[in-house]
């Protein structure tokens, strides 16, 4: 009999389990997943990027500009904090950074903005219609506003959101400006384990 009541504990107890649900990503996730949009571009090292190259890693896209102020330094310091809090698992980790603002955003700029932050971080920049198309691909809006009293001076109005892509190129889930780095840690941890 006691055996009957102990498989009978062990048997609810599995069955608890099993119906417990799976953790979820913070992000909002796209359903269905689908492949991301592959991007092939110049990287700020001068090498040629591929997306689809970084299969086996997690991905996280943000569109910005290094003349931002506001909004670009929060989320890579961000973006930064996550990998530092990943440790030895940050090398699943590879963040890209895509320019909103190719006039300004040479090679040379974006690959010292980003050192600032983590030298690990892919810049990506090009001709205006090169980055327009990228932005196009992944529903991105950028629009120029001037400076007030200046001729030349501008701010970029963009779209604000992390993109993650998952080991096997499949965007995942998209986190909106804002969201802690303990939230990235998170889905990266997540999704890497998949």
């Amino acid at each position: 009999m006691r055996r009957l009541l102990c498989g009978a504990v062990l048997i609810a107890t599995g069955a608890a389990w099993a119906a417990s649900p799976a953790p979820r990503l913070k992000a909002g996730t796209f359903e269905p997943a689908r492949m991301a949009p592959e991007i092939v571009q110049k990287a700020a090292d001068g090498s040629t990027f591929k997306l689809s190259a970084l299969r086996g890693k997690v991905v996280v896209l943000e569109f910005g500009f290094t003349h931002c102020y506001e909004v670009c330094p929060v989320s890579l310091a961000m973006l930064a904090e996550a990998r530092k809090r990943l440790g030895a698992d940050a090398a699943q980790l590879q963040v890209v950074f895509i320019s909103v603002d190719p006039e300004r955003d040479t090679p040379e700029r974006m690959k010292s903005y980003l050192a600032q932050f983590d030298k690990a971080f892919i810049g990506l920049t090009g001709t205006p219609e090169q980055m327009a198309a990228i932005r196009k691909d992944y529903g991105i809006t950028a629009t120029k506003h001037p400076t007030a009293g200046s001729k030349t001076e501008y701010q970029m109005g963009h779209s604000s959101y992390l993109y993650f892509v998952d080991k096997q190129g499949k965007l995942r889930a998209l986190m909106p400006y804002g969201r802690p780095a303990a939230d990235i840690v998170h889905d990266v941890q997540l999704l890497a384990k998949e």
